[in-house]
């Protein structure tokens, strides 16, 4: 029975695509011309077609109404096979097929590339054979203004908001061959002896849990749209009440991801505009990111896939510039909350505001990006390439109170002192999806990375220089060390510096099944692998000025994923991480930092991570 309707709705779709049967129906006339009587029947449900799955209790009314309001004859039909893959009633590769084989001459891929036109003098085109998709990268910034309904809710508020939930559970078999800190992903290493073993840990996570709701709100406006998204995961800290000591490490807690709402305005066919109001990825460095199976912290903090979530209001525009490889522009700007990642020292204030010294600086963080994105291949299942350049500027102020001066130095500070540096930086990003190979990479340069997980983590430090008779002093939020001293006989507090840093990625995406023309709709369909090298450096002068000296990771990792369907995921990861000192002697700098008790130049970690990830 389930075979019987599933083709009544796939010959519905190919019947859809007929753009004169669907217009006339639509809006009562026949198919020669004729005008019809209106009935009191609802427009949506005057074609059989749609009357016949309304029947079914495939569609509702309303979904019948949003298939014919969707614009184009190709949009109409992608519109209608997208919810029947949403129901469960099509897979994705007959969905991929759909959109193939019932192209009309103008009409687009899933991926936005075209598809061939009927040969001349037919008056079909033959139907083309069902393709597996080419690797897509990670797509956190699309560039694409929001469509109006695009979104297909699985429920409806009272307000009038569409909502459709989302979220995936994965669970992960960890091995690493040296994990000083204990955490169950990796960081660079050096920053604590290992201990006699090299400290091996085996972790079994349950924690990585995500939850999230896309929303939308229909504007009377037809060419504005409002949309909105919540999103949060376990991999937050573990509870510490009395309740849950014992018990604390199946007791993560919920964080915050993301949280905002979006306005979009098409001007014309070719220019749109948006702007957006709360918590997202950051315009800076965050467009391209790695595919990885370690992703609570996307190819290692500190091992060169920087990015960062932040709050923000963002505006943009996107142009089309069409032509053959179907161009596009997209500008954007930030103000952003300017976080540069140095908590407090006590667990009090870092509970009362996080972190203060962006804030105390009395100034917004700036943030930019400008993406090129066109079809580099025009195969059916292959996404379009995109270009992105980013850049970023924010201040700290590191404030000392009139109590924490220094004795010797409250004479030449009576009311206390402030000291600052800024984070400036650029990235340079790139996607090359074609059938046979996806290239992402990206390169960044800049000073003070720390909140974006890049530069080694390391912030900034107080060039004391010059300075004689020094002392210390706490900030007024206990994250930074304060320097007081005299400069030529003048009371003065040494500046502090940005670390700066350097770092990127390059990672090869391998469609197997599609190279190897496996079925697209046998088992052997989902087979994916990835090739990933990512570095991160602290320029050595400056990462000197820290003990212990670590001045530079590098990543050398593959995966292979077997995607059973559209649910059930199984993937395998093996990774070589290494990190290296700034200094090359014992001699040097304060000397080398222990590895396994003995001062070591390198050390290393091999982590193996096998995991099994549920979509829905």
């Amino acid at each position: 029975m389930r075979v019987v309707s599933v083709r009544i709705l796939l010959i519905g779709i190919l019947l859809i695509s007929n753009p004169t049967r669907l217009k006339t129906v639509a809006f009562g006339q026949s198919p020669t011309g004729t005008s019809e009587p209106s009935t009191s029947v609802p427009a949506p449900t005057e074609d059989p077609l749609l009357r016949l799955l309304v029947s079914k209790g495939v569609l509702t009314t309303a979904e019948a109404a949003v298939v014919l309001s969707s614009g184009t004859t190709a949009q109409q039909r992608d519109r209608l096979a997208t919810l029947l893959k949403d129901k469960g009633l099509i897979s994705t590769a007959e969905f991929d097929a759909l959109l193939v084989s019932t192209a009309s001459p103008k009409a687009t891929g899933s991926n936005g590339s075209a598809v061939p036109a009927p040969s001349a003098g037919s008056k079909r085109a033959a139907p083309a054979p069902s393709i597996i998709a080419a690797v897509a990268p990670i797509r956190l910034l699309p560039i694409e203004p929001q469509p109006r309904e695009g979104l297909i809710p699985d429920l409806q508020l009272g307000s009038g908001a569409r909502v459709k939930p989302y979220g995936y559970f994965k669970t992960s078999i960890i091995h690493d061959s040296s994990s000083p800190l204990g955490n169950d992903f990796p960081l660079p290493l050096l920053a604590a002896d290992t201990g006699p073993g090299g400290s091996p840990e085996f972790h079994l996570k349950a924690r990585a849990l995500r939850l999230g709701v896309n929303f939308e709100w229909l504007d009377p406006a037809p060419k504005t749209v409002i949309t909105g998204r919540l999103e949060f995961d376990f991999e937050g800290d573990f509870t510490r009440a009395n309740n849950r000591n014992v018990s604390s490490i199946r007791s993560s807690q919920p964080s915050l991801r993301l949280a905002w709402a979006r306005i979009d305005r098409r001007f014309n066919d070719k220019l749109a505009g948006f702007a957006l109001f709360g918590q997202d990825w950051s315009p800076f460095a965050s467009s391209t990111l790695p595919n990885m199976i370690e992703n609570t912290n996307f190819g290692g903090i500190g091992f060169g896939a920087i990015y960062q979530r932040v709050p923000q209001t963002r505006f943009g525009f996107s142009y089309s510039l069409g032509g053959a490889r179907s161009v596009k522009l997209a500008p954007e700007f930030a103000i952003v909350f300017p976080a540069f990642g140095n908590v407090p020292a006590n667990v009090a204030d870092q509970l009362g505001y996080g972190e203060r010294q962006g804030a105390d600086s009395s100034r917004p963080g700036l943030q930019g990006r400008f993406v090129v994105q066109w079809q580099l291949d025009r195969a059916a299942g292959v996404v379009p390439a995109e270009f992105i350049v980013s850049l970023e500027h924010a201040r700290r102020t590191a404030i000392v109170t009139a109590a924490n001066v220094p004795a010797q130095f409250r004479s030449a500070f009576p009311s206390g002192a402030e000291v600052s540096s800024d984070s400036d930086a650029y990235s340079l990003e790139l996607q090359l999806p074609t059938r046979f190979v996806t290239l992402s990479g990206k390169y960044y340069s800049g000073s003070d990375l720390r909140f974006f997980l890049g530069g080694q983590l390391l912030s900034n430090f107080n060039d004391t220089a010059g300075l004689t008779s020094t002392a210390s002093a706490s900030s007024i939020d206990g994250a930074s060390t304060v320097i007081f001293g005299l400069l030529n006989g003048v009371p003065s507090i040494a500046p502090q510096r940005p670390v700066r840093g350097q770092g990127g990625f390059l990672q090869l995406g391998f469609p197997l099944s599609r190279l190897v023309h496996a079925d697209p709709k046998g088992r052997n369909a989902g087979w994916t692998t990835y090739l990933y090298y990512g570095f991160d450096e602290a320029l050595p002068q400056d990462a000197r000025r820290f003990v212990p000296v670590r001045g530079k990771s590098d990543l050398f990792s593959g995966n292979i994923q077997y995607k059973l369907n559209s649910w059930v995921t199984f993937a395998f990861e093996e990774g070589y991480y290494r990190t290296r000192a700034a200094n090359r002697s014992a001699s040097d700098f304060g000397g080398l930092p222990l590895f396994r008790g003995i001062p070591s130049y390198t050390s290393h970690n091999v982590r193996s991570e096998f995991a099994t990830i549920f979509t829905f």
